[in-house]
């Protein structure tokens, strides 16, 4: 009965007005555990996406393709991916799309940097610089994702990785690695990735091999709803995501 109420209010409210409220309640939550984000959008946060599905003034996928591109920052999300390695910054992280057709989330990994002691202690060591790639193209109106590769950079933590840094790392990957490996007819079967533990490495390679399923429940040109999971068997993860250029 409670739900059915605040959803009644919901519907009273401006599109603005819900995007606000959303983006108000999400606001330094994306670092808490797992399981309190999704129990968190269980009670919160799904009648806000059910009610902004409903106002998605993009429903056509081909129609969502020019409004996408871009970049972009994922402020709150139950992806259990997106923390499989400690120290995300979350100003830092970014969802690129280009018009040619490839996708990348690219995030800068500095362990210890939210903590006042750890942050002396490793304000030497090096950030850790992480993009998964992928290819993204429209069939019988759904978007279709491909992983086309998983790459790593250690580089100076002094020096953050700006939206430019990012979108030129993405650019040079495409042309130097992708690009040739496609054009080859085939891509990576297996990932080389180092320094990493070998839990870590499977997990990744689960990311890698599989064909993930992507929908935005709601998008226009600030704000990105969107729904994913790896398999169908898999437990639907949301991501909110606001523009950055």
């Amino acid at each position: 009965m409670v739900n059915l109420i605040v959803a009644d209010k919901l519907n009273y409210r401006s599109t603005q007005e819900l995007k606000n409220e959303l983006l108000e309640l999400v606001k330094g939550r994306d670092t808490e555990p797992l399981k309190t984000k999704v129990n968190f959008y269980n009670q919160e946060l799904q009648l806000y996406f059910e009610e902004l599905s409903r106002r998605n003034p993009f429903p056509v996928v081909a129609d969502q393709l020019p409004i996408v591109l871009g970049v972009w920052t994922p402020i709150w999300s139950t992806i259990p991916f997106h923390d499989s390695l400690p120290g995300r910054i979350g100003e830092q992280s970014y969802q690129i799309f280009h018009d040619d057709g490839f996708y990348a989330n690219i995030a800068r990994y500095a362990p210890g940097h939210q903590s006042s002691f750890w942050k002396k202690v490793a304000s030497k060591l090096p950030t850790y610089d992480f993009m998964v790639m992928q290819r993204y193209a429209v069939r019988n109106d759904n978007w279709c994702i491909q992983n086309v590769g998983i790459f790593q950079a250690f580089r100076n933590r002094e020096i953050p990785l700006t939206i430019d840094d990012a979108d030129n790392w993405f650019t040079d990957v495409v042309n130097s690695k992708v690009k040739p490996d496609l054009e080859k007819g085939e891509l990576p079967k297996t990932l080389k990735l180092e320094n990493l533990d070998k839990n870590t490495i499977k997990k990744f390679e689960k990311t890698y091999l599989a064909s993930p399923l992507f929908e935005h429940i709601y998008v226009d040109r600030d704000l990105r709803l969107v729904k994913t999971q790896r398999e169908p068997s898999q437990r639907p993860s949301y991501t909110i995501a606001v523009r950055r250029r």
